[in-house]
């Protein structure tokens, strides 16, 4: 139980010392994030058409 009540003790003494993002911070990160991945997805769908065109070409699908 002494274990327990430790590892409580320093996880709270932790969590302290975090620096938290302010709420613009957090906007425009998740804006970021949101925008990656949309690009990524566009990327990745466009790339994937163009193998399967590529493919139905030299195969005869």
């Amino acid at each position: 139980m002494e274990k327990i009540v430790k590892f409580l003790r320093e996880v709270r003494a932790e969590g302290s010392k975090v620096t938290w993002p302010s709420k613009e911070e957090l906007i425009g990160s998740t804006i970021v994030t949101v925008v990656t991945t949309i690009l990524v997805s566009i990327f990745i769908f466009i790339v994937d058409r163009a193998l399967l065109t590529v493919f139905d070409l030299v195969f005869g699908g």
